[in-house]
């Protein structure tokens, strides 16, 4: 009775889409990258082709599995390697990647699209990456017999699985060969529902952000920015992030240099950026040959530069935390070794609560703690050094869980 009315809600919220599409973009572009989907893959995988399909939800997923796409497709140049999306910010970010051979939308979960996208894509192994139950989908693949595998899972004890009610949702999960959890907590609440096939392996981010040490960090307008000062980085800010920056950079000491990436880069959010400092203020789109070392705060109006300017910090604030659009990667400044700060919303964040106990990662709710808290760090080294190692130590002590992963995929392969 309930997979029924499932099936009818699922079929209802298709229709109701394309509606909602007339006038929602991000759902125009959700409704409109699915309509050739079939006809895509149609193209992409023949008949004799052996496919490794992974499923991510949107970009923070990708990201979280990318260490074992990566490790796969290098391993297995015989297969294909397919990445599906749910949502359009994960899609159109990463659509042209060359991680994948093929990279798509995933049609709605209808057992209709289930029954159409199994036949062409055939998979021989499936990893879903974190979380995405797909009723449908996983009932499909254990019909035909196809090991389907959970990594870098997280599990709360407020889902259904673990409800009184939640009897469908739990067979959902009877589906999966195996499942690689992030923390203890979460395999024993799947163990409390009688799901033993677990390993807390950890998060697979920490390996993939353990693996930026290795590459070239150094930026040449960096180097003649910071000038051998102190630099304090923010990163992917928010205007409710901003608003305490802009008051901090006014207030701070005349040597403290600020590098911000806001996460809206576009021309009249900077400016508005720009005028609400009161210091000298430079843009990254600006810079060419400019003096750098005359500037005390640089905005930078791009992408794809904010890991490796980390790099240069000595503190570090990442943004997101201080409203309600989530916050931040943590781990990307955390593995050089610096103090990163964070807004007050951080509780479904399990690296950010961890360090937050540890005292890696500094916790702010307003104007006056963030000044109160920089002025602390900028003026003793030895605790800016003490607090730094304690992020390095975290990442050290918790990578592995690519290799984990990799040691059960190849045995399935």
């Amino acid at each position: 009775m309930v997979s029924f009315i499932y099936n009818i809600l699922i079929t209802i919220a298709g229709f109701a889409l394309r509606g909602i599409a007339l006038f929602n973009t991000k759902i125009r572009l959700f409704v409109q990258g699915r309509k050739d989907v079939f006809t895509h893959l149609k193209r992409q995988i023949g008949p004799g082709d052996r496919v490794i399909w992974f499923h991510t939800a949107s970009l923070g997923e990708f990201e979280q599995g990318l260490p074992v796409i990566e490790k796969i497709r290098s391993e297995y140049p015989g297969h294909k390697v397919l990445v599906t999306f749910f949502s359009p910010s994960g899609y159109e970010v990463k659509k042209h990647s060359k991680a994948a051979d093929i990279i798509t939308y995933l049609p709605l979960d209808t057992r209709r699209n289930v029954t159409k996208f199994l036949d062409i894509v055939t998979p021989e192994l499936v990893v879903f990456v974190k979380y995405e139950f797909w009723p449908n989908y996983l009932a499909g693949l254990k019909k035909r017999k196809i090991n389907t595998v959970l990594i870098s899972a997280i599990f709360r004890k407020n889902q259904a699985f673990f409800r009184p009610y939640g009897v469908f949702m739990r067979r959902s999960l009877q589906t999966f060969t195996h499942f690689f959890v992030q923390d203890e907590y979460s395999g024993n609440l799947l163990r409390s529902i009688g799901v033993d096939n677990v390993t807390v392996s950890g998060d697979t981010r920490l390996d993939r952000v353990a693996e930026i040490l290795q590459r070239d960090n150094t930026l040449e307008f960096m180097d003649r920015f910071k000038d051998g000062q102190q630099c304090f980085v923010a990163g992917s800010t928010w205007p409710e992030d901003e608003e305490l920056l802009t008051e901090l950079i006014n207030k701070a000491p005349g040597h403290l240099k600020f590098a911000i990436a806001p996460h809206n880069i576009k021309p009249t959010h900077n400016q508005a950026l720009r005028k609400a400092i009161g210091k000298k203020t430079i843009l990254y789109s600006e810079i060419r040959q400019q003096n750098l070392s005359n500037y005390d705060v640089l905005i930078i109006d791009t992408i794809g530069l904010l890991t490796r300017i980390y790099n240069y910090a000595d503190i570090a604030y990442v943004g997101g935390g201080m409203g309600n659009t989530g916050l931040h990667n943590i781990l990307e400044p955390a593995v050089f070794g610096i103090p990163v700060i964070i807004g007050k919303n951080y509780s479904k964040f399990r690296e950010a609560n961890e360090l937050v106990k540890l005292g890696g990662v500094i916790s702010v709710s307003d104007k006056s703690q963030l000044l109160e808290k920089t002025t602390q760090l900028i003026k003793k080294e030895e605790l800016i050094k003490k607090t730094g190692q304690i992020n390095a130590d975290y990442v050290k002590k918790n990578t592995g869980a690519v290799i984990q992963i990799l040691q059960f995929l190849r045995i399935l392969l």
